[in-house]
């Protein structure tokens, strides 16, 4: 099971990659195949189409978020959970096959506009948000709660300067997130 799921992320990572570097519409699984260095056979065996592809992508951030989301709702709430929530969220996000999939959706939203997964990853993103906030809280709050969140996941794409290190664009957003949740 061990090699399948190497295998898997493999494909994945490399899938990005071309994406990336190609477009999605450009990418076939062909050039998948080749840069894997294995036939489409074994290719189709774990993904059938790019989509599939795709869709294992959005479903791995997805069980990821479900994760902390389902975590933070079985915590008290308060400042101390904003905090907390925000912090793991940002680890999160720093895991390296995230930018390269945020760089991807950013830049192929055509593909993802009508993907199945869309709804469902924004109804997570809008359950994350709600605990970061409690029933009444201000309109001003709820929008900081809110902003906080895109902050995090904004920062590859508003801190383009060449000479910031991912590093550092994730330090200045995990600050300012904090700031916004009224934990910094």
């Amino acid at each position: 099971m061990r090699e399948q799921s190497d295998t898997r992320n493999r494909i994945q990572a490399v899938a990005l990659e071309l994406f990336n570097e190609q477009g999605y519409e450009a990418t076939s699984l062909r050039e998948i195949a080749e840069r894997l260095g294995v036939t489409k056979a074994a290719l189709y065996y774990h993904f059938k189409t790019k989509e599939d592809i795709v869709g294992s992508l959005v479903q791995d951030r997805l069980d990821a978020l479900a994760a902390l989301v389902e975590w933070a709702e079985s915590q008290p709430p308060g400042p101390h959970l904003r905090e907390a929530v925000i912090r793991r969220y940002s680890d999160e996000l720093r895991d390296a096959r995230h930018h390269d999939a945020a760089r991807f959706f950013e830049r192929n939203q055509t593909a993802m506009r009508d993907h199945p997964k869309g709804t469902e990853f924004r109804d997570v993103m809008l359950r994350l948000v709600k605990v970061l906030t409690s029933p009444g809280d201000p309109l001003t709050s709820q929008l900081k709660c809110t902003l906080a969140i895109f902050a995090l996941n904004a920062t590859l794409f508003v801190l383009r300067d060449p000479d910031v290190t991912d590093e550092q664009r994730n330090a200045a957003a995990l600050e300012v997130a904090l700031e916004l949740v009224g934990a910094g």
